[in-house]
């Protein structure tokens, strides 16, 4: 990669970071008339971006509003490097149900989680916060789902994602779905205490775990 390609890809991932969706779109298709790789823009620039507003909001110097702006920054971006990102750079159409589980209606982390998926290539089925165990094994098998993903941030209602591990089991398709869990309350031990298939503490780490139990990528 030459020295341009990496200042171009930082001066993208500076945008998205800093909240610049015009400059943001700018930078996008300087790539693009650059002749540089398109997914290399989206993984280095926009998804850097989009990690270092998570991180500051983890460590509570962002908020929601800039956490969404970012977000929003990215997404132009993406509208135009999108078309030109190869099949196999992608998540080959693997489908996530995404959602936060039954009694809690705290969203922005996986909200966060799901915008990341999506620049991964994974197709997103997002259910929104407060989701019936029930909810999550229907439409998993409605769509035809390769994840199954949990978030929660309430200690009150950890024990949801063990039920949808239940239920996919009563119902005899536990082994078509690979269930991933998230939320600051939550630990490995937890996770396989209800037999989970993984756990991640921060939103890119979902990203790299749904990609690795699908076959995406290496295992760690």
């Amino acid at each position: 990669m030459s020295d341009d390609q990496r200042r171009l890809y930082e001066q993208l991932a500076t945008a998205v970071f800093e909240l610049d969706e015009k400059l943001a779109t700018i930078l996008a298709q300087e790539v693009l008339d650059r002749g540089y790789d398109a997914w290399q823009a989206v993984e280095r620039g926009l998804l850097e971006g989009v990690n270092r507003a998570g991180k500051l909001f983890d460590e509570e110097e962002y908020f929601v509003p800039e956490l969404l702006i970012a977000a929003d920054a990215m997404y132009a971006g993406l509208a135009i490097l999108r078309p030109h990102i190869k099949t196999h750079q992608t998540g080959f159409n693997r489908r996530v149900v995404i959602g936060v589980v039954q009694g809690d209606t705290h969203d922005i982390g996986k909200n966060l989680v799901r915008i990341m998926l999506e620049v991964a290539g994974f197709e997103v089925h997002d259910l929104g916060r407060d989701v019936p165990p029930q909810k999550f094994v229907e439409t998993a098998i409605a769509v035809k789902a390769d994840v199954i993903a949990l978030s929660t941030l309430m200690t009150t209602t950890m024990e949801r994602m063990g039920e949808v591990v239940s239920i996919l089991e009563a119902e005899k398709v536990r082994n078509r779905f690979k269930v991933i869990v998230g939320g600051s309350p939550l630990s490995q031990q937890f996770s396989d205490r209800i037999g989970a298939d993984g756990y991640a503490p921060k939103a890119a780490q979902a990203v790299e775990l749904a990609k690795r139990l699908v076959g995406l990528s290496n295992a760690a």
